[in-house]
């Protein structure tokens, strides 16, 4: 049985950061990178029903797109207990959207054929909470967002989930299997990694896969495909708040006023 677990590095800004010349991103030299914090849940997640099976021979693989510095991310997810880890990547993809990221994650899982696709329900970064879907939506499989709860039997073509819906409703399901789940915060407790894991994970190989390796090609990636982009990004101007003085009457009529001012009427 395996278990794919799609996982994203994320950039998080440094105290001081300068925009990038063509105003479309944060300079990168200004960015720390780390392992999603939702796909930290997911990875534990599938190391749980692993580890809760013993009698079953069970794969943990890690996917993830990006360049070389994802490795570092991967290595984490290899020393809490992974078995295999993929970096999907070629200079084309450069500026995809979570849609395309998606589509590219759904070709490895094809390739790879798991019984459980398992990725966070966001990322902190862009906080698009659309690539789980979209990875569903490309495979044709059952999915399920926001899974709070799990409860999955090894080689089972069924399982009951819990899922969060909006104002701290859970709802319970019953999904057929292979599915795709994209898992929340707190559904378990994230392991640290071990210094005999972090020692195994440096001489464990990560698996480099070219659009070629997933049967995409160039054109179906980039900004150039992407349904969205980014136009421009910058520090927006501080403002400062203005006490309106004055009976409720002249009170309102001041905000009327600056409503117009701020219309141009």
């Amino acid at each position: 049985m395996k278990i794919l677990v799609a996982v994203k590095q994320v950039a998080a800004l440094d105290e001081d950061f300068e925009i990038r010349a063509d105003e479309k991103d944060v300079d990168e030299d200004f960015l720390l990178y780390d392992l999603n914090e939702w796909d930290d849940f997911s990875l534990e997640e599938a190391m749980r029903i692993k580890e809760e099976s013993p009698d079953t021979e069970i794969e943990v693989v890690v996917v993830s797109v990006g360049p070389d510095r994802v490795d570092e991310s991967l290595r984490k997810c290899l020393a809490k207990g992974a078995d295999r880890a993929i970096r999907v990547w070629d200079d084309a993809v450069e500026g995809s959207d979570a849609v395309a990221i998606g589509k590219m994650l759904a070709a490895v899982v094809k390739k790879e054929a798991p019984d459980m696709v398992f990725a966070g329900v966001q990322s902190s970064d862009h906080s698009h909470a659309s690539t789980g879907i979209a990875m569903a939506a490309y495979l044709g499989l059952p999915h399920a967002a926001v899974v709070a709860d799990l409860k999955y039997s090894p080689g089972s073509n069924k399982a009951t989930i819990r899922r969060e819906l909006e104002g701290g409703i859970l709802q319970e399901v019953e999904i057929a299997c292979p599915a795709v789940l994209t898992i929340q915060l707190g559904i378990n407790k994230p392991r640290y990694a071990s210094l005999r894991g972090i020692k195994q994970a440096a001489a464990k190989p990560i698996e480099a896969w070219g659009l070629g390796d997933i049967g995409m090609s160039a054109s179906e990636v980039g900004e150039a495909s992407a349904m969205s982009r980014v136009r421009r990004m910058y520090v927006p101007e501080k403002g400062r708040a203005q006490m309106i003085e004055g009976t409720i009457a002249q009170q309102a009529a001041r905000i009327i006023e600056i409503i117009k001012e701020f219309k141009g009427a």
